[in-house]
C-alpha cells in the first residue's frame, strides 16, 4: 500500500509562515509604492534627491557650540553641532532623572509622613503638566526672570544665578587622566573578583568583609596611579569674576538650564512611580526575613530589595529614557540649538525637506536603538535565572 504524501499546506508550520511572508510582501509593496510617488514628485518638479548640500556652506550662526564651528563650515559640521548639543541634554538629563527619580520613588514608602507626602505632591504636579508648559516655566518665569549678572544671586562664592544662566565650576582633565583610567579600570576588575570570592564565603559562613577589601583594592590603585602621575586626573576650575566679565568656570546659558531642568524634572516623576512600583512588587515576606536577620533598612534595601525589584523597575524604565531622549526636540520651544533647531533651519536655507527629515529620523532612531540595546542587555544580566 503506497503512503500517502502529505501536501504543503497541511503542515503546521506552513500557513504561519504563509502569513509572514505574505504581509512582508504587502510591506515591500507599500515601500515601493512610496518611493515611485515620491521619485515622480521629485521628476515632475524637476528636483534633484541627494545628500550633496551637507557640504555646501551653512552660513548660519549657532548659540551654543560645544565643538568648533564657525558660519562659514558646512552643514554637515552644523548639524554635528545640533548632535553634540542634544547628547549633553540627553546624557545629563538621564543621570539627574535617574538619581531624583530613584530617591523620590523611594520617599514615597517612607515611614515619615511629610517625607511621604512631599514625594506624592512633587509626583502629582510635575507628572500632570504637560513638558512645555514646564520648559516655559523654567525658562521665563525662572532663567529670563533672574536678575541681571551684576545683581546675580550668589550660591557659594562666585557659583550664581543670573539672566546668563548658571555659573559654575568646572572639570578640566589632565594629560594623567588615561593612565587613571587603565589603573582604575584594573583595580575595579580585581575588586569585583576579590568582592565575588569574599561574598561566596560569607555566605558559606566564613568571615569575610566584601564590600571593605573590593575598596580597599580600587583605593591601592588608585594610589598607583597618583605614584605613577603625582597629579589628580581632573583639574578644578573655579570661576572668576571681574568687571562683570567671566573667567574659567562652567556656565549654563538660559535655554540649556531651562530644558535640562525641565527634562529632569518632569521625567523624574515618572520614574519615581516606576521605582515605587517596582520596590512594592517585592513580597512583604522578603523585608520581614531581612529584619530578622537584623539587617537596617538602609541595608535592607540596597542588598535585599533592590535588586529583586530591578527586574520589574528596569523594562518601564527603559520607556522612560526614551521618552527623556525623544522629548530633548521640544528644546526649540526655549530657543536651544539642539539637532531638531539646527535641522529646522537647515531645511528652510536648502529646501532639502525629504533628505534633512530622514537625517533627523536617522539620527533619532540610531540614539533610541542604542539607549534600547544597552537596557535590554542590562535588563538580561540582572534577570532571576530560576531552576
Amino acid at each position: 500500500m503506497k503512503a500517502v504524501k502529505s501536501q504543503p499546506w497541511n503542515h503546521p508550520k506552513f500557513w504561519p509562515w504563509a502569513a509572514q511572508i505574505l504581509v512582508l510582501g504587502l510591506i515591500g509593496l507599500l515601500v515601493a509604492y512610496c518611493g515611485s510617488n515620491l521619485v515622480a514628485n521629485f521628476q515632475q518638479k524637476q528636483l534633484s534627491f541627494g545628500f550633496d548640500f551637507l557640504q555646501s556652506q551653512a552660513g548660519f550662526n549657532i548659540g551654543e557650540t560645544p565643538i568648533p564651528y564657525q558660519p562659514t563650515d558646512t552643514y554637515a559640521q552644523a548639524l554635528g553641532v545640533g548632535i553634540v548639543n542634544s547628547l549633553r541634554i540627553m546624557a545629563l538629563g538621564l543621570v539627574l532623572a535617574t538619581l531624583m527619580g530613584t530617591g523620590i520613588g523611594i520617599a514615597r514608602l517612607s515611614s515619615n509622613w511629610l517625607v511621604r507626602q512631599l514625594g506624592t505632591v512633587y509626583v502629582e504636579l510635575f507628572r500632570n503638566l504637560p513638558l512645555l508648559i514646564q520648559l516655559m516655566f523654567w525658562y521665563f518665569a525662572v532663567f529670563l526672570s533672574a536678575p541681571p549678572f551684576e545683581q546675580r544671586i550668589r550660591l557659594l562664592g562666585d557659583l550664581s544665578l543670573s539672566q546668563r544662566g548658571l555659573l559654575l565650576p568646572n572639570f578640566l582633565p589632565r594629560v594623567s587622566l588615561l593612565s587613571w583610567i587603565i589603573c582604575i579600570g584594573i583595580g575595579v576588575a580585581i575588586a569585583r573578583w576579590v568582592f565575588r570570592t569574599l561574598r561566596r564565603r560569607q555566605l558559606e559562613g566564613e568571615p569575610a568583609s566584601p564590600w571593605f577589601m573590593a575598596t580597599i583594592t580600587v583605593i591601592f590603585w588608585g594610589c598607583i596611579a597618583w605614584v605613577l602621575t603625582k597629579e589628580f586626573p581632573w583639574n578644578l576650575e573655579l570661576p572668576a569674576v571681574r568687571n562683570n566679565n567671566i573667567t574659567g568656570g562652567l556656565l549654563l546659558t538660559p535655554e540649556y538650564s531651562a530644558i535640562l531642568f525641565g527634562l529632569t524634572f518632569y521625567t523624574a516623576a515618572f520614574i519615581a512611580e516606576i521605582v515605587r512600583g517596582g520596590i512594592l512588587s517585592v513580597p512583604k515576606g522578603q523585608w520581614e526575613a531581612a529584619r530578622s536577620l537584623g539587617l537596617q533598612p538602609n541595608l535592607t534595601l540596597r542588598l535585599v530589595i533592590l535588586p529583586q525589584a530591578l527586574r520589574v523597575i528596569v523594562p518601564p524604565l527603559t520607556s522612560q529614557y526614551l521618552n527623556l531622549a525623544k522629548n530633548s526636540s521640544l528644546a526649540i520651544a526655549v530657543g536651544y540649538p539642539d539637532l531638531y533647531s539646527v535641522s529646522s533651519t537647515t531645511f528652510n536655507q536648502t529646501g532639502r525637506a525629504v533628505e534633512v527629515i530622514l537625517l533627523l529620523m536617522a539620527t533619532y532612531l540610531a540614539i533610541s536603538l542604542t539607549i534600547s540595546l544597552v537596557m535590554n542587555l542590562y535588563n538580561r544580566r540582572i534577570q532571576i535565572i530560576e531552576r
